[in-house]
This record gives structure tokens, sequence and C-alpha cells, in this order.
């Protein structure tokens, strides 16, 4: 904790400075953004069409079946959206982010960046917390957005429901609060990963055997971050924006 902790010090300094490198950042971008799309997007999707015929074929017992538009709207905003997205960001970008750089570290990279008074962290950690926060609110709203699709299939064309109550039922029941919730789950899921994957690749030793305890760590790391501080989240912003309120 205490090293996670120096190096999130380190990343608000090297933010202080200006020294962005946005090259560096677009390369990023394409591959934690534009790269995820798809794990993200079948996940969101799948995530959706099962929920949607579980609470369906549970709520068709007490005749409320038309609800669950709504209740898989709000659950994929505020808790299944923002959570699965980042435990698969987390297992593929997590994982290529402490090997990348970790294999700079064994290989003697990183200590020729510091030879030539180039900070590691400026060069190698804020192009990708950068390029996180920038991504990850966009493959959230994909996870989220394909999710409802599925689930409109399901219940459209499955279970026989009218499109047009679907969708409005759908939208009087999810407001922007649901969505803000997820946004920044997303957020702080997405420092969760670089910090947790960058750290373990620069503290990478004993060669190759070294990388692969590190990328295993940094997934593994990663993702009970993701859902401890889910929980934590969850009380919190349910407190501020309870369910049932805001416009």
């Amino acid at each position: 904790m205490g090293q996670l902790a120096g190096l999130m010090v380190d990343l608000a300094w090297a933010v202080r400075t200006g020294v962005w490198r946005l090259k560096l950042v677009a390369q990023q971008i394409v591959a934690i953004g534009y790269g995820s799309q798809v794990v993200v997007i079948v996940t969101g999707a799948f995530t959706g069409a099962v929920f949607t015929f579980q609470s369906y074929a549970k709520f068709k017992d007490f005749g409320v079946e038309s609800g669950v538009g709504a209740i898989v709207s709000v659950a994929l905003c505020r808790e299944l959206g923002p959570v699965l997205a980042g435990l698969m960001v987390a297992g593929r970008v997590g994982a290529s982010m402490a090997a990348d750089i970790g294999t700079m570290k064994v290989t003697e990279q990183v200590d020729a960046l510091r030879v030539m008074g180039v900070h590691p962290v400026d060069y190698l950690v804020l192009p990708r917390f950068i390029a996180m926060m920038i991504s990850m609110p966009m493959l959230i709203a994909e996870s989220i957005t394909f999710g409802l699709l599925a689930s409109a299939m399901v219940c459209i064309a499955a279970y026989d429901m009218p499109s047009p109550w679907f969708w409005t039922h759908t939208m009087e029941h999810t407001n922007f609060q649901d969505l803000f919730i997820g946004m920044a789950k997303g957020f702080v899921f997405g420092i969760l990963i670089t910090l947790v994957s960058c750290h373990q690749g620069l503290t990478a030793e004993n060669g190759a055997v070294g990388v692969g305890i590190g990328t295993t760590r940094a997934v593994v790391v990663s993702s009970l971050a993701i859902l401890i501080f889910n929980f934590f989240l969850s009380v919190l912003l349910n407190y501020i924006f309870p369910l049932g309120t805001g416009v």
C-alpha cells in the first residue's frame, strides 16, 4: 500500500508538470480503448441477455414482468456494466501493462530511461493513466448500451413484450444519476488498474519468471481491488444518490 501511495504521488507530480507525451497517450488509447471493445461489448451484451432471462422468469411468478427492462437498466448502469467492464479490462489491459513494463524493468530499459534523465513514471505510467481515464467511460458506456440492446431483444423477441412499452418504461426509471454512478465507478476502477498493474511492472525482478509473477499479481490484485472498492463505492454513491430519486 505504501508503494502504491508513492507511485500515486509520483503520478500526481507528473500530471502537474504537464509533460503528457500525447503521441504515447494516443497509442495507449488505441491499445486500451479500441483493443478492448470486442471483449467489453460481448460481456455487456450477454450479461444483459442472461440477466433479463433470469429476471423475467422469476418476475413472471409475481406478475411484474413488465418491470424487467427498468431493473436491468438500473443494474447495468449502477453495477453490472462498470464492474464487469472493469474486470475484463483488468484481465486484458492490466496484464499487458504489467508485462510490458516488467519486461523493460528486467532488461534494464527502465534504468536506461533514468540515465537519460527521463522519469519512468512520466514516460511509462502517465500515458497509460491518461488513456485509461479517457477509455474507461467509453467502454462502460458501450457495455451498458449493448447490455440494454440484448435485454430488449430477449424481452421483445422471446417474450413478446411491446417494444414501445419496454423502452418507455426503461427510460422512465433510468436517470442521469444511474449513469453518473457507473461513470464514477469506471474512473476509480481505471485508477486502480493502472496503479496496480504499473506498480507490478516497475517492481518486477528475477527475469522472465518475475515478469510472469508480476503479470499474474496485476490481474488478481486489480480484480480483487475492483470488487472490494465497488462495495464501498456502492454504499457511498447510493447514500448520495438513492435509488428512485433524480431526473
